[in-house]
């Protein structure tokens, strides 16, 4: 394996390829599909066992913005293992991890570490000030936000598929957050519901530039091992600023007087709880970037705010939540707007095999042509000297 890659030259897709590296972001990559299936698992069960561990936490007495800001990046040495195993341990990949790092990548992933980092912090603050239907209300404006990003940052083109799907998925969420309305606490005060209303719009704000920014820095990258590398430093830089933060406001001191003397379930469930919410928050955040790598920004940002549905579904089958009209309707426009989108992907998929089956066809006849007027040319030669 070619090692001479400098330091401050990204390798080529030509490089990659002549040092064994499969391009896995080509739709014709064996690894594709697995890869594919495996981040979007990854992303539901990430997505609804965060959400559901979240609300234990806070049912419970649980109510530290901190932790719930450091629980969504503390998860990054569960990373450790797949990037580092495969090839010291099992020897089963010629590409040392970070190899390909440049100095530019590892800024740009620590620049991008901060972003998320105050993401989180953004969305605990909002959470712990806003009842649920006003932040999900706030959030849903999330996706259209991605869309203009998407065609501002990376040229995402505009089709009938994924603006009908942002339409309906926005809608579902519209609804969802009118039908919990009763989550409305009556003496919450203006000052808090104010810092509580732009934290939770900043958040949406700064998750929707992320997901572009990340297919950006993403259409450099053509193994999922680098991605992983990437979300690495990028979660210890957020985790970092989590860190900094919780130290400087008395977090830690806090966090041990909440598992001792205010959640009602005691210190050993209280750590069980937040180990759960670090794992399930690594699992959804990394099948986020996976997605992203593998798809779009814009594919992503809808695939989590589908998830919105099951969410509702997992909290009414654990907590036994009221599931009324309008969450019934919030559903059914969640599943119509995901599956619309997932047709629309399917269609575009289908012409572009048809088109490639096309080009190769021709250039097989212009092949064909060739090699018929050769020849023709060699037999009149032939002829002529005869």
């Amino acid at each position: 394996m070619n090692k001479t890659t400098t330091a401050t030259t990204p390798p080529t897709r030509t490089q990659l390829h002549g040092q064994g590296v499969e391009d896995q972001k080509a739709k014709t990559s064996k690894s594709y599909l697995v890869l594919l299936v495996t981040n979007y698992l990854c992303l539901f069960v990430g997505s609804v066992s965060a959400s559901l561990l979240s609300k234990y936490y806070f049912n419970h007495k649980g109510s530290s913005r901190w932790v719930s800001t450091w629980v969504q990046c503390a998860g990054f040495p569960l990373l450790l293992p797949p990037i580092f195993l495969p090839y010291y341990l099992f020897k089963c990949t010629d590409r040392r991890p970070f190899s390909h790092f440049t100095t530019k990548v590892l800024t740009l992933s620590i620049l991008v570490g901060f972003l998320l980092g105050l993401n989180n912090l953004l969305f605990s603050w909002g959470n712990s000030y806003l009842p649920v239907s006003t932040s999900a209300l706030l959030l849903s404006s999330q996706l259209l936000f991605n869309l203009v990003f998407s065609v501002i940052i990376v040229k995402q083109k505009i089709t009938f598929s994924n603006l009908n799907c942002v339409i309906l998925l926005t809608l579902s969420s519209v609804l969802l957050a009118l039908g919990s309305s009763h989550d409305k606490s009556p003496d919450l005060p203006k000052s808090k519901y104010f810092i509580g209303f732009f934290c939770t719009v900043g958040a949406g704000l700064l998750f929707a530039l992320y997901l572009p920014v990340m297919e950006m820095i993403y259409k450099k990258v053509y193994c999922y091992s680098m991605v992983m590398e990437m979300q690495l430093v990028m979660e210890i830089a957020a985790t970092a600023l989590a860190t900094v933060g919780m130290a400087s406001d008395g977090g830690y001191p806090e966090m041990k007087r909440e598992a001792q003397t205010v959640y009602d379930k005691g210190p050993v469930v209280y750590c069980l709880t937040i180990i759960g919410n670090v794992v399930t928050w690594q699992l959804c955040f990394m099948g986020t970037a996976g997605m992203v790598f593998l798809t779009s920004s814009l594919t992503g940002g809808i695939s989590m705010t589908a998830i919105l549905a099951m969410n509702v579904i997992a909290g009414v089958v654990v907590y036994g939540d009221s599931f009324g009209g309008v969450k019934a309707v919030s559903t059914v426009l969640c599943a119509w707007g995901f599956c619309s989108y997932v047709y629309g992907m399917y269609v575009k998929l289908k012409l572009q095999e048809k088109e490639k089956f096309g080009e190769a066809e021709k250039v097989e006849s212009q092949k064909e042509m060739v090699q018929i007027n050769v020849t023709t040319a060699a037999a009149a030669a032939a002829d002529a000297s005869v």
